[in-house]
């Protein structure tokens, strides 16, 4: 096995490389818990196209040759956030307090069923927030059992769940972590 990372960077570039990691979304999201269909994927792929735009967007690929096996990607959390007003037991003011280039938030992470458990995921981690100037790096996990093994991940590359948020209304619960850089 040959894996190779690339990270891009620019709207222009990742808007392209949709279509190239677009069926490894589909493939791993169609699993438990999230049994995502047509509507959620065209919900994805609206969504992404409005993220690429975001300050300091990023996005890294794991391959095969031209097979993506793995991908992730994020960006710098504006001023104006609303990250932290979802948490169900409010935060400190300095805690949720915002600069544009005080958090990374790391939007999707998602390995191929019969890629992972090989490290893959954790290279994808590592190029993304390679070389930033963060003072910390979040995300959000289902907190599902089938999602253990990612959560296990994430505790043992040093993120720490705060609380716990719903982002919208019908949205399920999720657990919101966080890991300290400087």
């Amino acid at each position: 096995m040959t894996v190779t990372f690339e990270r891009f960077e620019g709207t222009d570039v990742v808007t392209r490389k949709l279509d190239a990691f677009l069926p490894a979304y589909e493939e791993v999201y169609v699993e438990p818990p999230y049994r995502e269909g047509p509507r959620d994927i065209a919900d994805f792929i609206e969504r992404y196209r409005v993220q690429a735009e975001r300050k300091g967007f990023r996005l890294v690929l794991a391959s095969e040759g031209s097979e993506v096996l793995g991908f992730t990607f994020g960006f710098w959390l504006p001023p104006d956030t609303g990250w932290w007003k979802n948490t169900l037991k409010p935060l400190p003011d300095e805690f949720a307090h915002e600069t544009g280039t005080r958090t990374f938030a790391v939007i999707e992470l998602a390995v191929r069923k019969f890629w992972r458990r090989r490290g893959i995921a954790a290279e994808l981690h590592s190029r993304l927030i390679q070389g930033l100037k963060a003072e910390r790096i979040t995300l959000t996990q289902r907190p599902e059992p089938e999602t253990a093994p990612a959560q296990s991940a994430y505790v043992s590359w040093g993120y720490q769940k705060i609380g716990q948020s719903r982002p919208w209304d019908e949205a399920p619960l999720y657990d919101v972590m966080v890991l300290q850089l400087h």
